[in-house]
């Protein structure tokens, strides 16, 4: 299938639009790991699939850290079977802050802080094994912790274990689809969702 394009125009009319959420919806589907991403960019939400953007590294680093067992390519948006195949592995996403913009950075520092609120309050009602936020600065601003660091918190939050992993988006150029895949398995592992090893 052709990748679908977007011109400006058309993106620029997603701007704080919302993306719902990817959770297990049926009783014997178990969440064991939720991602948590920023925001949603624009591609994002005009396909409605989070970490859609052609240049995001999260699917491809998911395949290679063997956290999902066939590719996903999100840019036309995901399909029925591969919000299935999360669902069914246990595995979720969420964002801190719901509104589409077109950099992270557009966020306000009370807005993030509101989205570690929420975050808090979705986790108390769905019990994930584990919940693996991805960006450390917005971690840090969303929770208050201005010298958090990579990898597992000392503290868990509403009861699941809590872990930064690298933000995939192809901004972060200090990480390749190798060390996010490397981080991802760590938090799968840490899940139950991949043998370690």
């Amino acid at each position: 299938m052709a990748r679908r394009t977007f011109s400006r125009a058309e993106l620029e009319s997603f701007r704080d639009a919302e993306v719902p959420d990817l959770l297990p919806t049926a009783p014997d589907e178990p969440l064991r790991l939720l991602f948590v991403g920023i925001n949603p960019g624009l591609w994002t939400a005009a396909t409605s699939t989070h970490f859609a953007h052609p240049g995001n590294r999260f699917y491809p680093a998911l395949l290679k850290g063997g956290v999902i067992e066939r590719p996903i390519d999100p840019a036309n948006g995901m399909t029925d079977e591969d919000r299935a195949m999360m669902r069914e592995r246990g595995i979720g996403i969420t964002n801190l802050v719901r509104r589409a913009t077109v950099k992270a950075s557009e966020l306000t520092a009370a807005e993030l802080r509101e989205g570690g609120a929420a975050l808090t309050t979705l986790v108390t009602q769905r019990a994930p094994r584990v919940v693996a936020v991805a960006g450390i600065t917005a971690y840090r601003t969303a929770f208050g912790q201005p010298k958090a660091v990579q990898g597992r918190q000392p503290e868990d939050l509403a009861g699941a274990e809590l872990w930064v992993v690298p933000n995939p988006s192809g901004l972060n150029a200090h990480e390749t689809v190798a060390t996010l895949a490397d981080a991802y398995r760590e938090v799968a592992e840490a899940a139950g969702i991949v043998s370690p090893g």
